[in-house]
């Protein structure tokens, strides 16, 4: 199997959710404690990573998806992360709390994440919705336009 085969299979599995918020915390910290061990940081409707983040970036952007996903997802519960295995993830989808669309239950055609963690290179996955230029900025800040993280 190819690595696009590999990252699509792995994208269509099976996730489980974090369900409140210190379960998202736990998941965190594992993935701070695996920072450096290649992990794509790609949000949808960019350009796909080329090259794994370093361990900076990833530290950064868990730091500010997190303070994005409480400032504005503002329930006591979280719901909207979703790990592979979330003792040893190795693909994060996290929606984005502005668009969440039906998220939750079965669906042929479920909605795309805002943001993807993966350790294998993703592919592009079309847009299927229009990407907010303060979304778009908030990305650009973190990684400055650039397509290697």
């Amino acid at each position: 199997m190819n690595q696009p085969d590999s990252f699509l299979q792995a994208f269509r599995g099976s996730f489980t959710a974090a369900l409140r918020w210190h379960q998202l915390d736990a998941l965190w910290q594992r993935v701070r404690a695996a920072a450096g061990e290649g992990w794509y940081l790609y949000a949808i409707g960019e350009p796909p990573p080329t090259a794994p983040a370093d361990a900076d970036q990833v530290l950064r952007f868990v730091d500010e998806i997190d303070r994005l996903l409480r400032a504005e997802h503002d329930e006591d519960f979280c719901g909207i992360v979703y790990a592979d295995d979330p003792a040893a993830p190795s693909m994060i989808k996290i929606y984005d709390p502005n668009n969440l669309g039906v998220v939750c239950g079965f669906s042929d055609n479920p909605p795309l994440p805002g943001w993807v963690m993966s350790r294998l290179p993703p592919l592009d996955l079309p847009a299927t919705r229009l990407i907010t230029n303060n979304r778009r900025r908030w990305w650009r800040r973190l990684f400055g336009g650039s397509d290697k993280h």
